[in-house]
């Protein structure tokens, strides 16, 4: 009994998730290109590459469909000049706060970053993850935080998470 009570859990939540799964067909570049003029209707668009504002926020997406790879990224300061207990700052924001987001150093800038593999990136994950980005850069120097979820209490919390709620209720549309 307990072998079939066991065989039929199985069967159920492997059908379950395999259904779950291809309830959302994977990200393409269109796609994409839907759900960034959705959140923001002055988007620009580059085949490969998109611009656009999210609070006053500029978001590059950069992507590579042969790779299978997907990148926002959000300006938040000159590298130069970062103090070494900033720097660890980040990095610590990294391990427990920033997330699916992470801060990142190139061409000597520090940058806000949502990396994801592209097809198999679902809508509400990339618009949390362009939401955290742009949260982890408004926060730089005090929560430095993804705003999805924080380790502890505050009252910085709500406000955080908002953006990404509101984010989400836009991508409701598509």
């Amino acid at each position: 009994m307990l072998r079939l009570v066991l065989s039929l859990t199985i069967v159920f939540f492997t059908t379950f998730t395999s259904y779950a799964q291809e309830a959302e067909p994977p990200m393409t570049l269109e796609r994409m290109g839907e759900i960034v003029l959705t959140l923001d209707e002055n988007a620009q668009s580059n085949q490969n590459m998109f611009q656009m504002t999210i609070e006053d926020i500029p978001v590059l997406i950069v992507t590579d469909e042969r790779a299978d790879r997907m990148r926002a990224m959000v300006p938040i300061r000159s590298a130069e000049g970062m103090a070494q207990d900033e720097i660890t700052r980040v990095m610590q924001a990294n391990f427990d706060t920033a997330l699916d987001a992470r801060y990142a150093i190139a061409q000597n800038r520090l940058w806000g970053v949502y990396i994801h593999p592209l097809s198999p990136l679902k809508k509400d994950q990339f618009i949390s993850g362009l939401g955290q980005a742009v949260n982890i850069a408004k926060t730089y120097g005090t929560l430095y935080t993804g705003g999805s979820l924080n380790f502890g209490a505050g009252d910085s919390v709500p406000l955080q998470r908002q953006l990404i709620d509101d984010l989400l209720k836009k991508g409701d549309a598509i």
